[in-house]
């Protein structure tokens, strides 16, 4: 029998605020463990919170660009959990009334079939249920052998939560889509993107059903992906799991996981919890948040062009390549290339040049970006693709193609 997997994501980003979402306090990475607290974001009796408006304006921004509509009113939440690392006993989220809904993305993906083959382009899209508002927990450190230690730094840092429909199909969809989640967040400033400090993390909710079927199987949780690889490697295995477990005759238990990359396997962390454990009721401390429709009407006229309206083709030079050329986020490095474009580019057929200055067929002959010395820039460091070394080659047609 074939199955088929049905995969949805969780994507948490820190927004880049200098302060927490509902107190004064720094969000700097890297300071000294529970330097960077106050009353407010631990949660002592008497204190009060108060949001910070910077942090809603990014949440719709990031909305805004996903295709979401927006909701001028929504409120904050009380979710009830208890983790060491809560001092509060509940995160402060959204649950019914969020910022943004109803948001969709397009997107060009590349199925290679049978290692070797060139593989074929093939469009997906993807449903945004919800961005909303939230803060960060804090962290427990497990050292071996000796007690957890907690760092309460990070409690009350300003997280952005989009959750998506079920809407992806393999592992490599779920990686295309948070990569382009996280070129987007970039482009906007809104997310350093940095996975390796948290910045930006993932949950996968998957389950598999027979080929055919409409009805959703029983899914598991896989928490705290930082990485494009892990994602990817974790979905496969996950995936080749349940089919053994569901071809064995048992049933999927529906929990929450992690990925152990050192074993290449998820492994069970916790039950799966549901919506009404979590008793949502709003923050009796905090107003309903609402946005006017003239601030509104300011974000999304503000909103630039984003990275894949520009170029939505983005492929691998070479069938199973890990390291696959991306464009550009920094909106700098973009204003450069597309000068560079306007002025050297000289299309083969003899047509013209569209209304951007772009020739039509470049993205299609252009397998990726192309890295920018600090010569060509000058001093001035652009990108953060300065100072990398570059690989490239010339093909038939005398066009540079990026092998990094």
């Amino acid at each position: 029998m074939q199955y088929e997997p049905v995969i949805g994501l969780e994507v948490h980003a820190q927004l880049r605020t200098r302060s927490k979402v509902f107190c004064g306090c720094s969000t700097r990475f890297g300071a000294p463990p529970n330097s960077q607290t106050c009353p407010v974001c631990l949660g002592l009796p008497g204190s009060l919170p108060v949001v910070n408006g910077p942090a809603v304006e990014m949440a719709v921004t990031a909305g805004l660009a996903l295709g979401c509509r927006i909701n001028r009113r929504s409120l904050l939440a009380r979710k009830n959990y208890f983790y060491p690392d809560l001092p509060k006993g509940y995160q402060i989220s959204q649950y019914e009334e969020p910022l943004a809904v109803d948001g969709r993305v397009r997107l060009l993906t590349l199925d290679f079939g049978a290692p070797g083959n060139r593989g074929t382009l093939r469009e997906f899209s993807v449903e945004i249920i919800r961005v909303h508002l939230e803060e960060d927990a804090g962290k427990s450190i497990h050292a071996a052998r000796q007690d957890t230690q907690v760092n309460l730094n990070r409690c009350g840092v300003p997280l952005m939560e989009i959750v998506t429909h079920p809407d992806l199909r393999s592992g490599r969809e779920a990686s295309d889509f948070l990569d382009y989640l996280r070129r987007v967040l970039l482009y906007l400033a809104l997310c350093d993107g940095n996975m390796e400090e948290g910045s930006l993390r993932c949950d996968a909710n998957i389950s598999v059903r027979p080929l055919g079927e409409t009805s959703l199987g029983t899914k598991t949780e896989i928490k705290n992906l930082n990485s494009f690889r892990f994602l990817n490697k974790a979905l496969d295995y996950e995936i080749q799991r349940q089919i053994r477990v569901l071809e064995s005759g048992r049933q999927v238990v529906q929990e929450t996981r992690l990925w152990e990359e050192d074993l290449e396997e998820t492994r069970p962390m916790r039950s799966k919890e549901e919506a009404h454990d979590y008793r949502y009721f709003p923050d009796p401390d905090l107003l309903p948040v609402v946005i006017s429709a003239e601030r509104l009407d300011e974000l999304r006229k503000d909103l630039p062009e984003l990275p894949g309206a520009r170029a939505p083709v983005r492929v691998p030079v070479r069938s199973g390549s890990e390291r696959r050329p991306r464009g550009h986020p920094d909106p700098r490095v973009c204003r450069l290339l597309r000068s560079i474009r306007k002025k050297c580019w000289k299309p083969q057929d003899g047509s013209e040049l569209d209304g951007r200055g772009f020739d039509p067929s470049f993205e299609e002959r252009w397998a990726g970006t192309p890295r920018i010395s600090r010569q060509d820039c000058g001093s001035r460091r652009v990108g953060p693709a300065l100072g990398r070394r570059s690989h490239q080659r010339q093909d038939g047609q005398g066009c540079l193609r990026s092998n990094v």
